[in-house]
């Protein structure tokens, strides 16, 4: 079992880009909608419980375990493969698989051949191939439940080259996001350590600088490739964030021992021309504020004034230059953030999968969910339903019980099948009452 699964505690498509925005309704809460994955589901459509993570990754619905159990051990095989495109399209279907499909068994006894395939890929990879290679770390980490033994053995492995292929000038901005993301949710999930998250917090933080203010108080050049990596360095910051102890965070920022950047460098983020940049910088801020007020209440009371002012001009932008969506999302994202820093109201948000739900209600298990959400996509209900270890992580507890799921199933099927026999009797009485098919005598 994990070691501290206490995560959450103190530590929650437009056409054009017309001007018309009362076309858009701006009140839902989307304040992390910006740090959503392209592959992930587009927004929170939680009320979709039985279809989300249904299919197999081959495209049937009914293909069983048996075709999808084959089809990922010739991926695994692919992934050794001599040629470019064998391997990363190996390492897509792997991800489909286990993204899909909860089965910790099965990729136990592979674990180390995948472990292998993964390490020399982004060590020896470019491009794409690192950054499919580095999306499937966090997803074995989930398959394998967080056991201590296989967490240790992959963080000795992982951790280096991840790491030099993050800070790797020569290699492209996605493969250098994606070993960020791996590099958060591995350690977020498997080490409790502050002596071992500070070091890597300062490392992202020496990425996610490329976004602070120019000497001139200029905003960042970044074009917008390099502004992504920006993003998934500091949201990776943010997350093992969570992990630091409120009290812990507090005596860092007060100290200016440098190991947490500085208020003003986070805010002065808030004026990158990139929309995701804005959004993880407004969502940081939060998670500070939130984690310090919890252990002392007039935690930066001096920056407040600053910070409330800055979030509320983003809360009320309108320039014509963003896109509708982008302000859209912006604007509902500072509210939110603005809510919190002037009244200390959290939003609160619900997802609902199965017979069950869960409640983000504050900044750090929001943060949390999203970033696995984001690693797991369309299969995030599938996992919240069966995996024990991610339902430790946010606090869901023990799975629900075998023969209340079963009783639920064969409640689905009778309706289904009242619902059937429902529509043949009306086809057959329309054909009945229909005139035409009257016989006359």
């Amino acid at each position: 079992m994990p070691r501290n699964r206490r995560k959450h505690q103190a530590n929650g498509n437009s056409h054009n880009n017309d001007s018309d925005d009362d076309l858009s309704n701006d009140n839902a809460s989307v304040y992390s909608y910006a740090s959503q994955e392209p592959t992930a589901t587009d927004g929170y459509n939680n009320n979709n419980n039985d279809n989300d993570g249904g299919g197999s990754p081959d495209g049937g619905a009914t293909g069983g375990f048996e075709k999808y159990e084959e089809k990922l051990l010739q991926a695994i095989e692919n992934a050794s493969d001599k040629s470019l495109q064998t391997r990363i399209n190996a390492f897509q279907v792997i991800n489909e698989t286990l993204v899909h499909h909860y089965i910790p068994d099965f990729i136990d006894d592979r674990k180390m051949t995948l472990l292998d395939a993964i390490e020399k890929s982004i060590k020896k990879g470019k491009g794409a191939e690192q950054a499919w290679a580095a999306r499937i770390i966090p997803l074995l980490v989930i398959q394998l439940e967080g056991a201590e033994e296989d967490m240790n053995e992959m963080i000795r492995v992982l951790k280096p080259v991840l790491l030099a292929t993050a800070l790797d000038g020569a290699a492209s901005y996605d493969a250098r996001a994606k070993c960020c993301q791996a590099l958060g949710l591995l350690n977020f999930l498997g080490s409790d350590d502050v002596g071992d998250l500070l070091p890597l917090m300062k490392t992202f933080e020496g990425i996610f600088a490329g976004s602070f203010l120019k000497g001139d108080n200029q905003p960042s050049s970044a074009n917008a490739e390099a502004a992504a990596m920006h993003s998934a360095a500091l949201s990776a910051w943010a997350l093992l964030l969570t992990q630091i102890p409120s009290g812990d965070l507090v005596s860092l920022v007060n100290s200016n021992n440098q190991m947490i950047p500085s208020i003003r460098k986070l805010t002065g983020m808030l004026q990158s021309p990139h929309l995701d940049v804005r959004m993880a910088a407004g969502e940081t801020l939060a998670l500070i504020l939130e984690s310090g007020r919890s252990h002392d209440e007039d935690f930066l009371e001096p920056d407040l004034a600053d910070l409330i002012e800055a979030t509320q001009k983003l809360a009320t932008d309108a320039h014509k230059y963003r896109a509708k969506r982008d302000r859209k999302v912006q604007r509902a994202t500072f509210r939110d953030v603005h809510r919190y820093l002037e009244e200390d109201i959290s939003p609160e948000i619900t997802i609902k999968f199965g017979k069950e739900t869960l409640l983000l209600d504050t900044w750090s298990l929001h943060h949390q969910y999203i970033c696995l959400r984001n690693a797991l996509g369309f299969g995030m209900n599938v996992h919240l339903a069966e995996n024990g270890f991610l339902r430790d992580v946010l606090a869901l507890g023990a799975k629900l019980d075998e023969l209340e799921r079963n009783a639920k199933a064969a409640k689905a099927e009778k309706k289904f099948i009242n619902a059937a026999a429902f529509k043949a009797r009306t086809i057959t009485r329309g054909k009945n009452r229909d005139k035409r098919s009257a016989v006359i005598n």
